[in-house]
């Protein structure tokens, strides 16, 4: 994918979710929570967002991915992990995946535009949304504790 094709997508406005957001089990049963959803647009492109938090660790991941000639994940925002950069440079535990042509999804940088916490999952998700052109038009629950997982 090049450079100028990314930014195609992440400034494109006509990205939108018409679905609500439920968070699940992860198939291995650990504490992590996590959601699978589909990024419709303009553009036709196979796109979604795959969502994971694990209140245990307190790191919460927002990815979004294109399913298109195996390109993977070409943003992204991670909280509660730890990234250094190919170059080395360390940006720290808050930080986004923007895709490059040289790194691909590899390179990160630290976001000025998600405030929330990362004990917070939908203040967090509505910053990233916002902050990368998609339209949620459905709702996202709470993350659910396990327990509470066994009940549903």
């Amino acid at each position: 994918m090049k450079d100028t094709e990314f930014q195609e997508i992440l400034s494109d406005a006509t990205k939108t979710i018409e679905e609500d957001i439920l968070w699940k089990e992860d198939e291995d049963h650990s504490p992590c929570r996590e959601f699978i959803v589909e990024v419709k647009s303009r553009s036709a492109l196979p796109l979604f967002i795959r969502g994971s938090y694990n209140s245990k660790v307190q790191s919460l991941s927002f990815s979004l991915i294109c399913k298109t000639r195996g390109i993977g994940r070409i943003y992204a925002l991670d909280m509660g992990k730890d990234h250094h950069n190919p170059d080395c440079n360390y940006v720290g535990n808050k930080h986004k995946h923007s895709w490059t042509e040289l790194y691909r999804d590899k390179h990160a940088y630290v976001p000025q535009d998600i405030t929330a916490d990362v004990n917070d999952p939908v203040s967090v998700w509505k910053q990233f949304c916002e902050e990368a052109n998609i339209e949620h038009h459905g709702t996202i629950q709470q993350v659910p504790q396990s327990e509470q997982l066994e009940m549903l």
